[in-house]
């Protein structure tokens, strides 16, 4: 099994290679204005200190988001792509799963990443692998509170969602060798290969997008 991975839906630009037992190689980038021209430098990077070509890869699997329209396009259409040319089936992973999984936490808790316009994008986990409320997009105070809290919409909105709250030492991006090592541990497991956290890779989007279809013309009179 060689399952690549990669996630574009925050600012954080990461691939990584999972062979069912380990990560092989990883790369990550901080870069929210960038994901279109290092997404694919980070694959190549990671494919060659694996000394694997991407005819190889049994799995590809892209974070679906939430996320902003832009960095979830670059991620999943190169997902696509990849699966085109190697002949590997593409996946989707929620982002939010990735980061809930890397947590290492067997309690409940709630994952936030920025959703911008002063909003968190969230899920209700009751362990790092099973989300049982979200994806949903909300302002921080409308977030359900009481319970740990990681991410970076739970860092930057501590005020709000209870710094003593915060999970310490908790990732606030997604990293892809979380999301690569939860797709293998699914994929190894039998479980159906497309339901559940593994779906289609199609974005997940709770917002329409800012863009909008310019109107008619406005009448002028003389």
């Amino acid at each position: 099994m060689l399952v690549l991975a990669f996630d574009t839906a925050t600012p954080a630009v990461t691939a990584a290679l999972h062979d069912g037992e380990r990560v092989l190689a990883e790369s990550t980038t901080i870069d929210a204005r960038r994901h279109g021209e290092l997404l694919v430098p980070s694959v190549r990077e990671v494919l060659r200190e694996a000394g694997v070509s991407l005819r190889e890869v049994t799995a590809i699997v892209a974070g679906a988001g939430p996320g902003p329209y832009t960095g979830l396009r670059v991620g999943l259409m190169t997902a696509q792509a990849f699966a085109s040319t190697s002949g590997a089936p593409a996946y989707g992973v929620c982002t939010l799963d990735a980061l809930a999984y890397a947590s290492g936490l067997d309690e409940p808790f709630i994952v936030a990443t920025d959703a911008r316009r002063k909003e968190v994008f969230w899920g209700r986990y009751s362990d790092m692998r099973t989300r049982v409320a979200g994806p949903s997009v909300d302002r921080p105070h409308d977030v359900p509170g009481g319970l740990p809290v990681l991410g970076a919409g739970a860092r930057m909105y501590a005020e709000i969602m209870g710094e003593a709250r915060l999970v310490q030492g908790a990732p606030e991006y997604p990293a892809a060798g979380a999301l690569a090592a939860l797709a293998a541990e699914i994929l190894a497991s039998g479980a159906p290969a497309d339901g559940g956290v593994l779906t289609a890779p199609r974005p997940i989007y709770l917002r329409r997008p800012d863009a909008r279809v310019p109107g008619p013309p406005k009448k002028v009179t003389i």
